[in-house]
């Protein structure tokens, strides 16, 4: 198979990589004068996507034995503009376009909040990389960027149709800037989150397979508004897995590192 092997999985990092490019351009208006959808729900139905294929390179590449360091780097570099830049753009621009009012006198804020979470995002790829990927098999050391991309996109999507945008005064406003800075601060965190893995338990597997069915289909659908109760099932989702995995990370918290640090010496 030679070199063509490695095409697949490229192939899916290319597209989850323009899949982000394409929600920036979303967000920012881009495609308006093309279309009459609703930028900020596609936006972030682009990162819902992204979320949704972000597995795919890493399956293809271990399907057709293509793994390499190349891929690697480039994956991060597509989640960087997915699920860093592209969330913090969409929050950025919803205040911007909905609440322009605000937006102006809280300018500062809003760059402040932008400018940690896209360096925690960045930060947090890098240490996977340098640091994580052969730590932890079974656990995510802080929060992944992919969550943390997906809770701003869908939570924006979802207090944008609770018209919490509309009155400046209110102090729900703040929410999405500060779900911006706890998820940015969380993904560089040393909190450990238990991994979506094959587990001993063969109804937890059973569990597990039926919400990631459920999860797709959710996402997929994300794009439609008349679709009820999708944009809260996903937040509630990702908010239960958080909660409850880093609640467990905690209390497992030394079993973990220990067996970490026992496979290490291993090697």
């Amino acid at each position: 198979m030679g070199k063509s092997r490695f095409i697949l999985p490229n192939a899916f990092t290319s597209m989850n990589f323009l899949l982000g490019v394409f929600a920036i351009c979303w967000v920012t208006g881009a495609f308006s004068s093309f279309t009459n959808a609703d930028p900020i729900r596609m936006g972030a139905y682009f990162i819902v996507l992204c979320a949704l294929l972000d597995k795919l390179d890493g399956f293809a590449a271990r399907l057709v034995n293509a793994s390499s360091e190349f891929g690697a780097q480039f994956d991060s570099l597509a989640d960087l503009i997915a699920f860093g830049v592209a969330p913090a753009f969409t929050v950025f621009f919803t205040y911007k376009t909905m609440s322009p009012e605000w937006f102006q006198n809280n300018f500062v804020l809003m760059i402040v909040a932008f400018a940690i979470y896209v360096l925690c995002a960045a930060m947090r790829l890098a240490k996977y990389n340098a640091c994580d990927a052969d730590s932890y098999h079974h656990h995510f050391s802080g929060l992944p960027s992919t969550f943390a991309g997906g809770i701003n996109a869908v939570l924006v999507v979802y207090l944008k149709s609770k018209g919490i945008f509309v009155d400046p005064n209110s102090a729900v406003i703040f929410i999405p800037i500060f779900v911006l800075l706890v998820t940015g601060i969380m993904m560089v965190s040393p909190l450990f989150l238990p991994k979506l893995q094959p587990r001993k338990s063969q109804a937890l597997n059973i569990f597990q397979i039926v919400m990631i069915i459920i999860t797709y289909i959710s996402g997929f659908t994300f794009v439609s508004e008349k679709i009820p109760f999708v944009t809260e099932f996903l937040l509630l989702l990702m908010a239960c897995y958080i909660v409850i995995g880093f609640g467990l990370g905690i209390a497992n918290r030394k079993q973990i590192i220990a067996e970490a640090e026992a496979e290490a010496a291993k090697k």
